[in-house]
């Protein structure tokens, strides 16, 4: 009887302190989006502006002939006031529907109008009137550069944390695409929960994002510019791996690397021994029932762009007609998105031996990919600091 009587009393607290968490980050949540949206809808006019060099990181891998076309295209108003990493644009998009998160100026929305073609659709999602507002002004102004008959991109206001609420359907979306604002979102699991909900089976997440090299202290999430910078928000890129595997994504795979160089003097200060990368990652949302054996591919030169090889991410380079050994998760990978037509396929017998085998994570690691690729640049505020 004692014990039952203590059972239901522990059982009680860890309800009680369930609820107060949740509280707790909501909260939480709350104060560091009104933060975020006062530091990038009206302290920050452009990019010059912000602390770091998180917006101007050189990308890692060449950016595709047809996306460079498509950026030197977009209004240069909309590039001018643009805070993200670089340009973060999959491959093979004709045709497909992608939700763009944390969307800003517009300027990776634009890029993705192009290169969806007229059947596509881009939707831009931001929190921040004045970005909404700044990036409907130029739809009009792209439809017409491209030639279309009507606007394929829309904006939208609302929170990664609550994708519904802005009329996003699960099931719904072939790609998201997401530059450097993750980072600026407490509840990360809740981020990536919804992305997961709204992408359809066979569907990607493809996003640049700050990482730190160790768990981020508590004493940072107290300081508004921290948050700003995307800083205190940033995860340990080992955390990264856990948590989409745990939502149910596919591994991660890293596709660029480039260190993040702190310019300001008294953030270094702030930050002290903890370092800051910026990651492109490709997660993939696949079937439950997906093969789990390897498989020999070879790849058909059918990528746009990719004629001769196909670079997959860091770690995978798929030359044209040159047939190779893959595991179970490419395998399962390449049969069951979008590039599924682009490879001839042939399943392995017998199921993968390494498929419950602890992973190795290290060629995960977006610092060791910047050591390598030697990636990183120069300080560009306009503080000079």
């Amino acid at each position: 009887m004692v014990c039952f009587v203590l059972m239901k009393y522990a059982s009680a607290f860890l309800r009680s302190l369930a609820v107060q968490r949740k509280e707790q980050t909501l909260k939480m949540s709350s104060a560091v989006h009104e933060n975020v949206k006062n530091y990038y809808g009206s302290r920050l006019e452009t990019s010059d502006d912000l602390q770091t060099n998180a917006a101007c990181v050189l990308p890692s891998k060449p950016l595709a002939k047809t996306a460079c076309e498509a950026l030197k295209q977009v209004h240069p108003d909309v590039c001018k006031r643009y805070f993200g990493c670089g340009l973060v644009i999959p491959e093979k998009l004709e045709g497909c529907k992608v939700l763009d998160l944390g969307s800003g100026s517009g300027r990776d929305c634009f890029v993705l109008s192009k290169l969806v073609g007229e059947r596509g659709q881009v939707i831009g999602l931001d929190m921040t009137d004045e970005m909404i507002s700044a990036s409907q002004k130029y739809v009009q102004y792209h439809q017409e550069k491209f030639g279309y008959s009507k606007p394929n991109t829309v904006f939208v206001k609302g929170y990664m944390e609550k994708l519904s609420d802005a009329a996003i359907q699960n099931k719904s979306l072939d790609v998201l695409v997401s530059n450097c604002v993750i980072c600026l979102c407490p509840d990360k699991r809740t981020v990536l929960s919804e992305a997961f909900k709204v992408l359809k089976e066979g569907g990607e997440l493809y996003y640049s994002d700050m990482y730190a090299s160790k768990a981020v202290p508590d004493s940072f999430k107290e300081d508004p510019v921290l948050w700003g910078e995307g800083m205190a928000g940033a995860l340990y890129w080992r955390d990264l791996i856990t948590l989409v595997k745990d939502i149910g994504f596919s591994t991660p795979h890293l596709v660029a690397g480039s260190h993040i160089v702190v310019h300001n003097s008294e953030l270094q200060r702030k930050i002290g021994d903890v370092k800051y990368a910026s990651g492109t990652y490709r997660i993939f949302k696949l079937p439950q029932n997906s093969t789990k054996s390897k498989a020999l591919v070879t790849y058909k030169g059918s990528v746009p762009d990719c004629a001769d090889c196909f670079e997959f991410d860091s770690s995978h380079s798929f030359k044209t007609n040159v047939q190779v050994q893959v595991d179970a998760e490419m395998a399962a990978i390449l049969q069951n998105t979008r590039f599924s037509t682009d490879f001839d396929i042939t399943i392995s017998e017998t199921l993968d031996p390494n498929e419950n085998a602890t992973p190795q994570v290290c060629h995960l690691s977006p610092f060791l990919l910047a050591d390598k690729l030697g990636s990183s640049v120069k300080q560009c505020s306009k503080t000079g600091h």
